[in-house]
C-alpha cells in the first residue's frame, strides 16, 4: 500500500460539501450544417448511458443533432454532489481519426465510436480491465482507461482491435476504502504531448502525480514514477503549448504548473489560487488561454500561462450551478462547460482578452434523469 498524504481536515471538508456534491437512439448522420464545432456530451444516465451530439452555430450556441446510446450504465459515487464520477476526461476525442470514447461506471466498460462531424457510429464496447472505469485517454492507436476501483488501475487497449496491450495493466497501488469515495479515487488519465509518458492524478489519496514511461509497443513502465503535489488534492489536468503540465489543486484551489522530465519526475514552475470553491477541472483554449471549474462558487476563471511557465488569473465569470468538466473549441474560440448542479451545459464565445462571452445553455438529459460526465470537441 503507498502511504496516505495527509489532507487538512477543512480543506477535505469543503471540498467534500462543494467539489462533489437513457434511452434508445441509434447515432444518425447530420450534415455540417452549422459553422462550429461538434460538442459531445456524455449523460453518465445511471438507467442507460448516453452520448448527446450538438452543433454549435454561427452565434456560438448549441444544437443537438443526434443521441446514441453507449450500451452501458453511468454510476454516482459515494458522497458525489455535482461529479457523479468526480473525475475529468470521462469522454476522449482523438482528432487524428474521429475516435470518441467513453466511460460506462455503473457497467465496467467502456465504449468506441467513429465520428464524422456531428454523426456517432460504429459503436463497440469492451470492459474496462477492472471496476468503475472513469476517465479514458486516447492518442492514435492506444487507449488508456482509468479504473477508480479497489487500489486504482490503469488498462491499456489498442484502438483498431480494442484488445489488451501487453504490459498495460498497472495497479496505482492506491488505499482501498477510504470515505468519502468520490474525494479518494483517482482524477484523471492522460497522455503527455509526445506521447511518451501517461499520467494520472490521485485527488486525496496520496494527493500525488504518476507518471508511467509508455513504451515502443503501447505498454508501461513496471510502475509509475509518484509525485507530491504543490498543493492537496490533484485532480483535473491538462497541457500548454510548451508541454508543461496544467494541473487543477483542488485543496487550495489552485493551478499549477510543472515541467515532466523524461524520468518521471515533476518539477514545480509556477502556482496561483483563484481563492474560490473547489477548482477541479481544467481546459486548454487554442493555447492561449486556460480556463478552470469552481465547482463550489458557481464561476469558471480564467488563466494565462507565462514563457517561464507561471500561471497568472486573468478574470472569472458566472455559469449555472456547479460547474464541472469543460472543454474549448480547437481553435479557442469558444469554451463548453458542463454544469453538474444545474445538469445544463453552457457555452461560451472566448474573447481577444480571455473573458468569455456567454451564448445560451442546453440541456443533454431527458426529462426525469440526471447527470452529466465527460465533454469532448470534435
Amino acid at each position: 500500500m503507498r502511504r496516505f498524504t495527509r489532507l487538512a481536515a477543512a480543506a477535505g471538508a469543503a471540498i467534500a460539501a462543494l467539489c462533489f456534491p437513457a434511452v434508445a437512439g441509434a447515432g444518425q448522420f447530420h450534415g455540417p450544417d452549422g459553422f462550429g464545432a461538434a460538442v459531445f456530451v456524455q449523460t453518465n444516465d445511471t438507467s442507460g448511458n448516453q452520448i448527446v451530439a450538438y452543433q454549435q452555430s454561427g452565434r456560438g450556441g448549441l444544437r443537438e443533432v443526434g443521441r446514441t446510446d453507449t450500451g452501458g450504465r453511468g454510476l454516482a459515487l459515494g458522497g458525489a454532489a455535482v461529479d457523479d464520477l468526480a473525475s475529468q476526461g470521462g469522454l476522449a476525442y482523438d482528432q487524428s481519426d474521429g475516435l470518441l470514447v467513453g466511460v460506462n461506471g455503473g457497467s465496467g466498460t467502456i465504449s468506441v465510436f467513429h465520428t464524422f462531424g456531428t454523426w456517432v457510429g460504429f459503436r463497440r464496447v469492451v470492459s474496462s480491465g477492472g471496476t468503475i472505469p472513469v476517465s479514458v485517454a486516447v492518442r492514435g492507436n492506444l487507449i488508456y482507461v482509468l479504473n477508480a476501483g479497489g487500489a486504482g488501475e490503469v488498462q491499456g487497449f489498442y484502438a483498431d482491435t480494442l484488445t489488451p496491450i501487453p504490459g498495460s495493466a498497472r495497479s496505482l497501488g492506491l488505499t482501498p476504502g477510504l470515505t468519502p469515495q468520490f474525494l479518494n479515487t483517482p482524477g484523471q488519465i492522460g497522455f503527455t504531448p509526445n506521447g511518451r509518458q501517461l499520467v494520472v492524478t490521485t485527488k486525496a489519496n496520496g494527493s500525488d502525480i504518476d507518471v508511467f514511461n509508455v513504451t515502443i509497443f503501447g505498454g508501461l513502465s513496471g510502475g509509475p514514477t509518484v509525485n507530491s503535489s504543490a498543493t492537496p488534492v490533484p485532480f483535473g489536468f491538462t497541457f500548454d503549448r510548451s508541454g508543461d503540465l496544467v494541473v487543477t489543486e483542488a485543496g487550495t484551489s489552485a493551478v499549477t504548473t510543472y515541467a515532466v522530465n523524461d524520468n518521471g519526475r515533476v518539477i514545480e514552475r509556477g502556482s496561483v489560487t483563484d481563492g474560490l470553491a473547489a477548482l477541479c477541472w481544467v481546459a486548454n483554449a487554442g493555447n492561449r488561454f486556460f480556463y478552470g471549474s469552481n465547482a463550489g462558487s458557481a464561476t469558471v476563471s480564467s488563466y494565462t500561462i507565462g514563457a517561464q511557465g507561471q500561471p497568472a488569473e486573468v478574470g472569472t465569470t458566472a455559469t449555472d450551478a456547479g460547474p464541472i468538466d469543460l472543454a474549448a473549441a480547437p481553435d479557442g474560440s469558444a469554451l463548453f462547460v458542463e454544469t453538474g448542479g444545474s445538469d445544463l451545459v453552457d457555452s461560451f464565445l472566448v474573447a481577444p482578452d480571455g473573458s468569455l462571452i456567454p451564448t445560451g445553455s442546453v440541456s443533454p438529459e431527458l426529462p426525469g434523469h440526471t447527470g452529466l460526465e465527460g465533454i469532448a470537441v470534435g
